[in-house]
């Protein structure tokens, strides 16, 4: 696959996950929404390749634990629990940020130069999504937006450190497939201890929307975008495509237009220029 193909199908994936996770909303609590999302996936994962010999176990499992604890658990349950305490609106401009949060833990842990491209395309990605999401950024809430922005914040911190997890399995030849498989596996395993810690017990949802949700997020949005999201990670570097956390409420807004009658205003409209000139500078060649 080519990285321009893994770009798109990650931003076009992760634009839309936004669609099945509102139908998920209210009908179970969001951990064992969550659990049931990459117990599921996991399974999926590790019985598939296990079935036709591809599943070979890991030599260093320690960065393959970091990786799922990350990425497939306490990130979820961050930014779920920021959404449940401030718009989404302004978690996904705290999520955007997860392009500069990469670039600095690259630097960090792997020694890789922050470029002035990398800064700009970033500043105008972030500045783009503030555009977009403006209307439903509201600081008047207090010590509740506080909190909400410190998940948030918390949980891109997370993401981001997953990130470079996943490029520590890369060196170490662990393929993102089977750092994928057994790190769904695992995170659901700590999503199940962090139910059974909260005494929540596993509420059966009714609703056929909702199996028809878990079912997307968990093949397309669990299973395909984290992998296509990690190739292209070991494929540009973790700054690169950070970026692509950026463009995701853009199609989200999309689909909001085509299904709910989203309004573009002057305002979103310059969001999406702002946010499509950084991507022009995030991948030009210099």
């Amino acid at each position: 696959m080519t990285t321009p193909f893994l770009f798109v199908a990650t931003v076009l994936i992760w634009g839309t996950t936004w669609i099945a996770i509102a139908a998920q909303v209210g009908e179970v609590p969001v951990t064992v929404s969550v659990f049931y999302r990459f117990a599921l996936a996991g399974v999926l994962m590790l019985a598939g390749l296990g079935a036709i010999g591809r599943l070979p176990r890991p030599a260093v499992w320690r960065f393959v634990v970091a990786q799922a604890l990350c990425l497939f658990c306490l990130n979820f349950v961050s930014l779920y629990t920021a959404t449940s305490l401030v718009p989404s609106g302004l978690v996904s401009v705290i999520f955007s940020l997860a392009s500069i949060f990469n670039a600095v833990n690259a630097r960090i842990f792997f020694g890789d130069k922050i470029s002035r491209q990398t800064v700009l395309a970033g500043t105008l990605g972030v500045a783009g999504v503030v555009c977009l999401f403006w209307p439903d950024i509201d600081m008047a809430g207090g010590a509740s937006t506080l909190h909400g922005i410190g998940w948030a914040v918390l949980g891109t911190v997370f993401f981001s450190c997953g990130n470079m997890a996943s490029r520590r399995n890369t060196r170490l030849g662990i393929t993102p497939v089977t750092a994928n498989a057994w790190g769904m596996g695992i995170g659901a395993l700590c999503l199940f201890a962090i139910l059974v810690a909260k005494e929540q017990p596993l509420v059966l949802p009714e609703s056929g929307s909702y199996w028809i949700a878990l079912i997307y997020l968990s093949v397309i949005g669990s299973v395909i975008g984290f992998t296509t999201y990690l190739m292209l990670v070991d494929r540009i570097g973790s700054a690169r495509a950070g970026y692509a956390t950026v463009l995701f409420p853009i199609v989200a807004l999309t689909a909001s237009t085509l299904f709910e009658g989203y309004e573009w205003t002057p305002i979103s409209i310059l969001g999406v220029v702002l946010a499509g000139l950084g991507n022009v500078v995030m991948f030009r060649r210099p």
